[in-house]
């Protein structure tokens, strides 16, 4: 092993160590670099039109398939996991509206954003100035297949990034840097045979293994389209009305899922005791209080209600 290995080596167990302290659960490292077998999977599926109207998506496509494009210099993208599954869940009876676990308390951005700005001071405060900048979902970073890359999990089925110690439901960001770090080695694919995600979607969101049609998701139905739901859908969104679980909570992976210890993710206070009725009759007052800081705030007032008037209102 070289000087320069064994500094790496030790940088990038500084870096574990310190996501760690700041509460990260997990933390891998990849070397930045173009994502060769990605990019004519990506084109495919933007040619198949499978994110609908989610323009961004095809947006900025160099840049989504080299992190060096976004950061000049990059040498490094740092991948951290940050668990938010919940203790207190809503009740999911079939009369019950849902909401999907990732927007009961504030809104991940924040507080993964502050945490990454926090352990990027920290690796400062140990090894001088870098280059470098933070991602929470929020720029055209393939943040699965890099935090795949890195070893903290593998993309199953639904393609959401699966941790065997903790299941799929977390966040993820990134810092992509101009440090050269020792890389960690991706895992192998547990999923076997397994095809729950794909059965158990009720819109057939997921065509094929490995593969997510998102305009025929729920989450994307219910967040990113902007318009009237197409009548097509009517009555198979189980009544969720932000977001869906369905795929998650039916991988055995999850079995393994443990409460998050984040006070900002837990359940707003409101919502514990919001009945049906509630929902129907929620006004912009009600809403702002509620959600004021949460990512449920995307649909505003107007995309709930239309959520909410869809697995409402009885087929004709």
């Amino acid at each position: 092993m070289t000087s320069s290995d064994f500094v790496q080596q030790e940088r990038s167990q500084m870096i574990k160590s310190k996501a760690q302290a700041l509460g990260f659960d997990f933390c891998g490292i990849s070397t930045a670099s173009f994502l060769e077998k990605e990019a004519p999977l990506l084109e495919q599926w933007l040619r198949q039109n499978h994110h609908g109207q989610m323009h961004y998506m095809g947006n900025h496509f160099d840049k989504r398939l080299d992190p060096r494009k976004l950061v000049e210099g990059a040498k490094s993208v740092i991948s951290v996991l940050f668990n938010y599954y919940p203790e207190q869940r809503l009740p999911e009876t079939e009369d019950d509206l849902k909401l999907s676990k990732y927007a009961y308390g504030t809104d991940y951005h924040f507080v993964i954003k502050d945490k990454l700005r926090a352990l990027v001071e920290d690796i400062q405060e140990e090894i001088g100035e870098i280059n470098g900048r933070i991602f929470v979902d929020s720029a055209p970073v393939m943040d699965k297949v890099w935090a795949a890359k890195s070893g903290l999990g593998w993309q199953g089925k639904h393609t959401n990034l699966i941790n065997r110690q903790m299941g799929s439901f977390f966040f993820i960001g990134e810092i992509i840097s101009d440090l050269e770090l020792w890389p960690d080695a991706p895992i192998k694919d547990y999923c076997g045979t397994c095809t729950r995600c794909i059965n158990a979607c009720p819109t057939d969101a997921i065509p094929e293994p490995y593969v997510v049609d998102g305009s025929k998701c729920i989450s994307y139905f219910t967040i990113e389209l902007k318009e009237a739901i197409p009548a097509e859908v009517k009555g198979k969104f189980e009544n969720w009305i932000f977001g869906c679980d369905i795929c998650q909570d039916v991988c055995p992976w999850n079995r393994f899922s443990r409460p998050h210890q984040t006070p900002a993710f837990n359940l707003h206070p409101d919502l514990v005791q919001f009945t049906r009725q509630d929902w129907e009759e929620i006004t912009q007052e009600v809403f702002q209080e509620i959600f004021r800081r949460s990512p449920v705030k995307r649909t505003k007032l107007e995309g709930l209600k239309r959520n909410i008037g869809f697995v409402t209102t009885p087929q004709e």
